[in-house]
């Protein structure tokens, strides 16, 4: 499958994971100011950018799989990482599994799923059974705008993606972990980030000012100057 990827300066490998829909371009701030000081690769996933389409439903456990194959094809072995809302699902996953990076700085990370209410519910049923009868109307009338731009494979993905709790995996990670998040985030919100905090043992917390759930592009600076201390 082709991988898209980015690469740039020299010395200990720090990999950037972007967020669903995205780009390994959304890393601009973080590519310009990490080269310095270590070899930046920043990949576009499978189904996203430039990298090849999906040509069946991924799982979180699916891309995880998949981003392990593409370090192993790159030479990358147990880099720093820097990962963003759905590359904060993957990083996780992967670190669950054991030592496959050896830190991670994982902003506006996704994952946790918060407890559904009954108007959710019912909101589900009548979704399910508009379906059966107008199936284009119940995915322009229920479906969100993000939902409604993918394709059928990428539809079937999105839900296996999102519907994933993750609070079992942060429990046995054993690196570093820091979590920083965006205090205006309404995407990923800071009470995802305290649960995340809690669930990791050891994990550090950092809450930006006035920026929402791409924290690390409404204040670059603050975002990686935190990143680096941290990965120092």
């Amino acid at each position: 499958m082709k991988l898209s990827y980015l690469q740039k300066g020299t010395g200990k490998d720090l990999l950037l994971l972007h967020g669903y829909l995205s780009t390994k371009e959304s890393f601009y701030p973080q590519i310009e100011y990490f080269s310095k000081f270590y070899r930046v690769t920043a990949l576009d996933f499978l189904g996203f950018g430039e990298s090849g389409e999906l040509t069946e439903p991924f799982s979180v456990s699916d891309y995880a799989d998949w981003l392990m194959q593409a370090l192993d094809e790159l030479g990358i072995v147990k880099p720093l990482v820097i990962a963003h809302s759905f590359g904060g699902r993957v990083a996780v996953k992967c670190l669950s599994r054991g030592n496959a990076f050896e830190r991670a700085v994982l902003t506006g990370c996704a994952g946790i799923v918060p407890k559904r209410g009954f108007k959710y519910k019912v909101r589900v049923k009548t979704y399910r059974f508009v379906k059966k009868f107008a199936p284009r109307y119940a995915e322009k009338k229920f479906g969100s705008s993000e939902y409604r731009s993918l394709s059928p494979v990428m539809r079937e993905s999105y839900k296996r993606i999102v519907n994933e709790d993750l609070r079992e995996d942060a429990k046995k990670i054993s690196v570093p972990v820091l979590f920083i998040v965006g205090e205006k985030d309404t995407e990923t919100p800071v009470s995802s980030a305290l649960v995340y905090n809690a669930s990791v043992v050891g994990s550090k917390l950092c809450i930006l000012p006035n920026c929402g759930h791409f924290a690390h592009l409404d204040d670059a600076l603050a975002f990686n100057l935190a990143a680096e201390e941290f990965f120092k």
